[in-house]
């Protein structure tokens, strides 16, 4: 549970629960991702912050939902995202995502999970991971959060299209490597040139 106490975690999980709602009743197409994304699937509980994607021409219609549900919005100086407040529980609102913009075909392939007891559109565990690893830079570079959520995501995850995701970036390929020494990720890496993989879902 992190170094959160008792009600810092509640108010994080409500965060989940109230932007959910207002989103949905808003009719915004979203789907939770991030580290609550993995946990719906799996994964370890965060304990940081809670993400939404939307597409960008929602993002005012999304604020204008989010305020009328109680939570404090923040623009950042970041144009790719804005960030809303459940007392000190902080909610990401994404349009891009791993350095892509967030698509109609993403939000689409999105599953109906119940989630803290509330079914949401939740992104497939091939998003939420190919993201995550894509982030990883100079600057924010730890595998040890990243690494539990692999883990307990890998059966779900197609790996080549992961790969594909992230050539180029040679921290996620590091990141990559390290898996494979570990038995976690421990495929063939595809041939150069070889297409991408249509479906995002295993």
């Amino acid at each position: 549970m992190g170094h959160l106490s008792l009600e810092e975690r509640e108010h994080l999980r409500d965060a989940v629960r109230l932007g959910a709602v207002a989103l949905r009743e808003a009719g915004i197409p979203y789907a939770l991702c991030g580290g609550y994304a993995a946990f719906a699937r799996g994964g370890p509980e965060p304990s940081h912050d809670v993400d939404f994607v939307i597409q960008a021409q929602d993002a005012d219609q999304a604020r204008e939902a989010l305020s009328k549900a109680g939570l404090e919005l923040r623009e950042p100086a970041e144009d790719w995202l804005f960030k809303a407040y459940h007392h000190e529980a902080l909610v990401d609102i994404i349009y891009v995502l791993g350095g892509e913009p967030v698509d109609a075909d993403m939000l689409a392939s999105a599953e109906q999970i119940e989630v803290l007891a509330v079914r949401m559109p939740v992104l497939q565990a091939t998003d939420v991971v190919a993201s995550k690893i894509a982030c990883l830079a100079e600057h924010d570079c730890n595998y040890s959060h990243l690494l539990p959520i692999v883990r307990a995501l890998r059966e779900q995850v197609n790996w080549e299209y992961v790969r594909r995701r992230v050539d180029g970036n040679p921290y996620a390929e590091a990141f990559l490597y390290l898996t494979d020494r570990l038995g976690v990720t421990s495929l063939p890496v595809p041939e150069p040139g070889t297409p991408v993989p249509p479906e995002r879902q295993r």
